[in-house]
């Protein structure tokens, strides 16, 4: 799918803590991701393209985190290297943060709040109404969750959406995490390309 000035490329969450090797929370492939992130990103900017990107931002101590009784290792703690995008990651545009609260911030478009559960929308919506979008391109981190989570919202909410598979990587927590995704989103209406 080419771009066009309808068109918005979501950038998820390609941040030290999962594109770095190092990071708390490496994505296996993650510097790939940040060159062909970049690839998209040029390719959107040239055709008049919108481009957003989303960044975890959690505090310190969070119930997202397995310390305090969530899932995840700490990571993408605000205002630590881990937190930051990608220093290589080409940022043209508005940076969408999610958790910053200690909420669940897999989508790009919403938060839950794991206590009481309460869904509460990020400014990504709101963000692309007002850019006059209308179409989504995904790419990022990671496949199975956060890129996952952004795309299905995407659909769900009206929005046709495109995930460049060349441009995403998987956590992979259980073997075959990300090509089971890749099932899910196909089902969902959401192209891949």
């Amino acid at each position: 799918m080419p771009y066009s000035p309808r068109t918005a490329l979501v950038v998820v969450d390609v941040q030290n803590d999962f594109a770095d090797p190092s990071g708390s929370l490496a994505v296996h492939g993650g510097p790939e991701v940040v060159a062909a992130a970049n690839a998209e990103v040029r390719a959107a900017t040239t055709a008049g393209a919108a481009v957003f990107y989303t960044q975890d931002w959690h505090p310190a101590d969070t119930p997202h985190f397995a310390k305090d009784g969530g899932t995840w290792p700490v990571h993408c703690v605000r205002d630590t290297w881990g937190a930051q995008l990608h220093p290589e990651l080409q940022v043209v545009g508005e940076v969408v943060r999610k958790g910053e609260n200690g909420e669940d911030g897999y989508s790009g478009f919403s938060m839950r709040d794991p206590g009481s559960g309460e869904v509460v929308p990020t400014r990504l919506p709101a963000l692309l109404r007002d850019a006059g979008v209308e179409e989504l391109v995904v790419v990022g981190l990671a496949t199975d969750y956060c890129v996952r989570a952004t795309a299905l919202e995407g659909r769900q909410q009206g929005w046709p959406v495109t995930v460049r598979w060349s441009a995403v990587a998987a956590v992979d927590v259980e073997p075959g995490d990300g090509e089971r995704t890749r099932e899910d989103l196909v089902a969902a209406g959401v192209v891949i390309a």
